[in-house]
C-alpha cells in the first residue's frame, strides 16, 4: 500500500511539475525626472546561485517584457551607463500567467556620467535584428546645424549623389518621417532632405531588408528619420540657434562674361521644441527655420559630338533657400490601456534660383549663347493625423489605427532669358501641382510563447492634378505645344502578416504582403506625344528571415525578399524642365514598375567594446527604370527621358566596425565593395520624336569607405573627425569619377550640461568634385561640377 501511495504521489508532482505555467513578466524604466530611459539592461538571476535565467533591454518607451520564466524567487538586475544598477527581490509564482512589476526609477550615478556618450555610441550601428542601422544625429557632431542630406554623409553604407541617398549604390529608397511616407520626402520617392534641418531630428534608420509590414515599394531599403519628442513631466523643451558660412574660396573662375558666383554664402538655423506633460495629456512643438544661399551647382563640360563640334560650357546655379516647419500635436491616455494622438505636420518650402550657363567655342573665343535664368519655387505642405493605440492585458499585445491626410502642393514659375548674337528672347512657364493622399491603416501586434504575430491592412488613395502653361518670347527653344493638364491618380490596397520565432539558438521572421496597384494617368488631348496611360498589378511580396546564433557573441542571418520600385508622378509627368537650355528633362507615362528578388546573408560578432558586422548580397531587377539621354537629327537639343532598360544586377559586400580604442576614442570604419551589371538592351524615346537608343552590356566594380572617430577630451569637450572615399561607380550611360571629403566638428558642454556649443567643417580640404563621362546617340559629354561643398558652421543649444 506505501508502494502505491508513494508511485501516486509522484505521478502527482511529476503532474504538477507538467502543468507548471511559464510566466511573463513586465514593467518601466524611470529615470528621477519620470523620464522613460530606453536601452536598459534587465537581467533575472536566480536568488540561491545568481546564475542567469533570462535578459532582455528596454524599449523607447523604457518598457520591458521577459517571457516564458517558471515560478521561483529571482533577483531583477536593471542596469544601464551612467545610472546606479537596481536590484529588487521578486518572487513568482503561479496563480497569474502575467505579472507587472511596476515603475523602477534608477538614481544616477556621477562617477559613471562622464562614460555616458562613449557608451550611447556603441549602442549605435547594427540592431540585434541586424535589420537596420540606427544612428543618434546628436553624435554626428561633424555635420550638426546641416541637413539631414549632409548629415547622411558621414553614415555607414550610404552615399549621396546628385542630390539623392544611395544605399548600396542604389537611390530607389522609401523615405518615411516616424515610419510614415510624408509629401516632404516623397511618396514613394525621396525629396526635400536636403532642407530638413538636422536639428529637429533625434536619429535615423536605415533599414535594408524591410519586413511586410513596410510598403513593397523601394528595393534599396528604407530611411526612417525619427523627428524629436520629449515625453518628460511638465514643462520642458530645447532652443538652439546655429550659423555658418559656405564657399569662402573661388574653386574655379567663371566663363567670360557672366554674373559672379556665389561666395561667403550664409546659413541661419534657429529652432525651438518645446514638450508639456500632465497626467494624461501630452503636448508637443518642434518649430524649425532654415535660410541658406548655396552655390547649388558650378558645373563645367565639354560636349563632342560626332560631326565634330566641341560646345564648352558652364552652368552656374546660385540657390536661396527658405524653409519653415512646425509640428505639433497632443497625446492623450484616457487610461492605462488607450492613447490617442492627434499631430499636424505644416511646412513652406521656398527656392529661388539664379542662374548662367553660357557656350562657347573649343577655346573660349566665341560666346554662342548665353542662357540666363530665375527659378521661382514654393511648396507647401499640410499633414493631419489621427492614431489611436490599444493595448491587451497581455504586454506587447496591440492594436494601432491610424488616418493621415496630406495636402502637398508644389508651384514654380521660370524665367529664361535667351541671350544670342543677333537677338534676345524671353520665355517662362508656370507649373502648378496638387497633391493629395489619404492614409487609412489598421496594424495588430499579438505576441506569442516564443515570438509574437504582426497583421494589418493598409489603403492609399492619392491624386495629382497637374497644369503647365507656356509664354514663348521671340524665336523661342521651348516646346510650346508640351503644355497642358494631366491628372495622375493612384489606389493601393495592401494587406499583410508577420510571423516572428525565437528560441535559444533559432530565429524565424517570415512575412507575405499582397498589394494591388492601380494607376490611371489622363493627359490632354491634344498633347503632341502622349496619350492618357496607366498600369495595374496584383502581386504578393514575401520575405523570410533566418537566424541563427552561433554563440553569445556570434549571430549569422540569411534574408531573402521581393520588392518593387513604382514609377513616381514626376518619373512620368510629361511636361519638360528645362534645368538647362540643352539638357532636357522629360517624364515617360509608359513607364512600368521594376521588381526586384533579393538575397542576404549577414555576421555579427561582438565582444566587450566593439562589434564587426559582415554582409554579402546579390540582387536581381527586371525592367530597369533609368534615364536615357538622346539627340534629334539636326538639333543640339540632349532629351533624358526615364525608360525600363531590361535587366540588371547588383551584387556586393560591406563591413562595419566599431571599436572602442580606449576610454575616450572610439572608430566606426565601414566598407563596401558592389558590380553594377545592366545587361543590353534597346529602348524609343518618343519625345519629341521617336528616337532609337541601343547600348551594350555594362559593368562596373566600385567601392567605398567611411572612417568616423570620436574622440572624449577633458572638460565635456567631444572632436569628431570623418573622412569619406568614393571610388568610380556607374551612372546611366557612363561614369562617375572618385571623390574624397574630409569633415570635422568639435563640442562642449556647459551651463552644468544644459548648453552646448560646437564648431564644425565640412569637406575642410576642399577636396569633392564630382567628374561625369557620358555617352549618348551622337555625343560625349565630360563634365566637373565645383559646387558648394566646404561650409563652416557654429552653434548653441540649451535645454531646459
Amino acid at each position: 500500500m506505501s508502494k502505491v501511495l508513494l508511485f501516486a504521489a509522484l505521478l502527482f508532482t511529476t503532474f504538477l511539475k507538467a502543468q507548471t505555467p511559464l510566466i511573463t513578466i513586465s514593467g518601466l524604466v524611470k529615470d528621477g525626472k519620470s523620464a522613460a530611459i530606453p536601452y536598459v539592461n534587465i537581467t533575472l538571476k536566480k536568488q540561491a546561485d545568481s546564475s542567469f535565467v533570462s535578459g532582455t533591454i528596454t524599449n523607447d518607451e523604457g518598457r520591458y517584457t521577459l517571457s516564458g520564466v517558471k515560478n521561483g524567487t529571482y533577483i531583477l538586475e536593471v542596469s544601464v551607463v551612467g545610472y546606479k544598477t537596481y536590484k529588487h527581490p521578486t518572487t513568482i509564482g503561479v496563480m497569474s500567467a502575467f505579472l507587472d512589476l511596476g515603475t523602477i526609477n534608477l538614481k544616477e550615478d556621477a562617477k559613471l556620467l562622464e562614460q555616458v556618450v562613449i557608451a550611447g555610441k556603441l549602442q549605435e550601428g547594427v540592431s540585434d535584428k541586424m535589420d537596420k542601422q540606427i544612428f543618434t544625429l546628436a553624435n554626428n557632431i561633424s555635420q550638426a546645424g546641416g541637413s539631414v542630406l549632409q548629415a547622411m554623409q558621414n553614415l555607414p553604407g550610404v552615399t549621396v549623389q546628385d542630390g539623392k541617398v544611395q544605399l548600396r549604390g542604389n537611390d530607389k529608397i522609401a523615405v518615411l518621417i516616424d515610419g510614415k511616407q510624408n509629401a516632404i520626402t516623397g511618396f514613394g520617392s525621396q525629396t526635400g532632405l536636403d532642407n530638413i534641418p538636422a536639428s529637429a531630428i533625434e536619429r535615423i534608420e536605415v533599414i535594408n531588408n524591410p519586413s511586410a509590414r513596410y510598403d513593397a515599394n523601394g528595393n534599396a531599403g528604407i530611411i526612417n528619420i525619427i523627428y524629436k519628442k520629449n515625453r518628460q513631466e511638465g514643462l520642458n523643451g530645447k532652443i538652439g540657434l546655429t550659423t555658418g558660412l559656405g564657399a569662402l574660396w573661388l574653386r574655379k573662375e567663371n566663363l567670360p562674361g557672366i554674373r559672379p558666383q556665389y561666395q561667403a554664402t550664409p546659413k541661419i538655423n534657429p529652432s525651438l521644441s518645446l514638450n508639456y506633460r500632465k497626467n494624461k495629456l501630452n503636448t508637443f512643438l518642434q518649430a524649425d527655420w532654415l535660410y541658406t544661399q548655396t552655390l547649388n551647382r558650378n558645373e563645367f563640360a565639354e560636349r563632342i559630338y560626332d560631326d565634330g563640334t566641341i560646345i564648352k560650357q558652364q552652368v552656374k546655379r546660385n540657390r536661396t533657400t527658405t524653409f519653415s516647419t512646425v509640428k505639433t500635436g497632443v497625446d492623450w491616455n484616457p487610461d492605462d490601456n488607450n492613447t490617442f494622438t492627434f499631430s499636424a505636420y505644416l511646412n513652406r518650402e521656398k527656392i529661388l534660383d539664379d542662374g548662367d550657363i553660357p557656350y562657347f567655342n573649343v577655346d573660349l573665343t566665341v560666346r554662342k549663347r548665353l542662357w540666363q535664368f530665375l527659378e521661382d519655387e514654393v511648396k507647401y505642405t499640410a499633414t493631419s493625423a489621427l492614431l489611436y493605440q490599444h493595448k491587451f492585458k497581455q504586454p506587447g499585445h496591440l492594436l494601432n489605427a491610424g488616418f493621415t491626410y496630406t495636402f502637398h502642393r508644389e508651384d514654380e514659375k521660370y524665367f529664361f532669358t535667351n541671350i544670342m548674337p543677333t537677338f534676345t528672347g524671353q520665355d517662362s512657364f508656370k507649373l502648378l501641382s496638387d497633391e493629395h493622399v489619404v492614409d487609412l491603416n489598421l496594424d495588430y501586434i499579438k505576441p506569442l510563447k516564443h515570438g509574437r504575430i504582426e497583421s494589418g491592412f493598409k489603403l492609399r488613395n492619392r491624386s495629382i492634378p497637374t497644369n503647365m502653361q507656356f509664354f514663348p518670347g521671340l524665336n523661342s527653344p521651348l516646346d510650346v505645344n508640351a503644355g497642358g493638364w494631366a491628372d495622375y491618380r493612384e489606389i493601393i490596397p495592401a494587406v499583410y502578416s508577420n510571423y516572428v520565432f525565437e528560441s535559444n539558438v533559432f530565429e524565424v521572421e517570415a512575412g507575405l504582403r499582397l498589394e494591388y496597384v492601380k494607376v490611371n494617368y489622363d493627359v490632354n488631348p491634344n498633347h503632341n506625344t502622349y496619350k492618357s496611360d496607366g498600369y495595374d498589378y496584383f502581386r504578393l511580396f514575401p520575405n523570410i528571415r533566418l537566424g541563427y546564433k552561433l554563440n553569445g557573441a556570434n549571430k549569422l542571418s540569411i534574408y531573402y525578399n521581393e520588392r518593387v520600385d513604382r514609377p513616381n508622378e514626376v518619373d512620368i509627368r510629361i511636361f519638360p524642365k528645362y534645368d538647362e537650355p540643352e539638357v532636357i528633362k522629360v517624364g515617360n507615362p509608359t513607364l512600368r514598375p521594376q521588381f526586384i528578388k533579393s538575397l542576404e546573408v549577414g555576421h555579427k560578432v561582438s565582444w566587450e567594446k566593439g562589434s564587426l558586422y559582415s554582409a554579402l548580397y546579390g540582387k536581381k531587377i527586371n525592367a530597369t527604370i533609368t534615364r536615357i539621354a538622346t539627340t534629334v537629327p539636326g538639333s543640339p537639343l540632349i532629351y533624358n527621358i526615364f525608360q525600363n532598360a531590361g535587366n540588371s544586377h547588383n551584387a556586393g559586400g560591406e563591413l562595419t566596425l566599431q571599436q572602442e580604442l580606449r576610454p575616450w576614442v572610439s572608430i566606426n570604419l565601414s566598407g563596401a565593395l558592389y558590380r553594377n551589371t545592366i545587361d543590353a538592351f534597346t529602348v524609343e524615346n518618343r519625345y519629341p520624336i521617336p528616337t532609337i537608343y541601343s547600348m551594350d552590356k555594362e559593368s562596373i566594380t566600385s567601392w567605398n569607405s567611411k572612417l568616423n572617430t570620436m574622440f572624449k577630451l577633458p572638460k565635456k569637450v567631444e572632436l569628431q573627425l570623418s573622412a569619406i572615399y568614393l571610388a568610380p561607380d556607374l551612372i546611366p550611360q557612363g561614369k562617375i569619377g572618385a571623390r574624397f571629403s574630409m569633415d570635422l566638428g568639435v563640442k562642449k558642454q556647459i551651463q552644468h550640461g544644459k548648453g552646448e556649443l560646437f564648431f564644425n567643417g565640412t569637406d575642410i580640404l576642399n577636396t569633392l568634385q564630382v567628374k561625369k563621362d557620358i555617352i549618348g546617340n551622337g555625343f560625349r559629354l565630360n563634365s566637373t561640377d565645383y559646387y558648394e561643398t566646404q561650409v563652416f558652421r557654429l552653434g548653441y543649444s540649451y535645454k531646459f
